[in-house]
């Protein structure tokens, strides 16, 4: 797909353009120099004229403001949640030095083989 002149670009919101202010001014100013426009639906404000460009351009500072804020909150609480003990991640799955045979020869046991493929005992009927 191609832009050719004095094409609108239709955005749905303003964060979903760039992922900082540099590169939505970047953006802007490379379909400026070739008369594009873009138009935001959710923010109903469009880079047609000055002042929407200066809209534009405090409005994706906001919201690389806030998606840094969010990312600090989000770290804050995995630190946090770290010194509580919470683990993340997988479960551990089977363990590469379980002995397979024995369990595979003997007369089967639910309750017996459940611990060394780390199943709970209410998962292992």
């Amino acid at each position: 797909m191609t832009v050719e002149e004095n094409d609108v670009i239709l955005v749905k919101k303003l964060d979903r353009l760039g992922r900082n202010t540099a590169d939505m001014i970047c953006l802007i100013k490379e379909f400026d120099r070739i008369d594009v426009a873009m138009r935001f639906l959710d923010d109903g404000i469009s880079t047609d004229g000055t002042m929407g460009k200066m809209a534009v351009t405090i409005l994706s500072a906001i919201a690389q403001a806030e998606r840094q804020r969010i990312l600090e909150r989000t770290n804050e609480g995995r630190m946090e949640a770290k010194a509580k003990g919470v683990k993340f991640g997988w479960k551990p799955g089977i363990d590469a030095n379980v002995q397979f045979f024995p369990i595979l020869c003997s007369p089967p046991s639910v309750a017996l083989a459940a611990p060394r493929f780390f199943l709970p005992k209410a998962d292992a009927t």
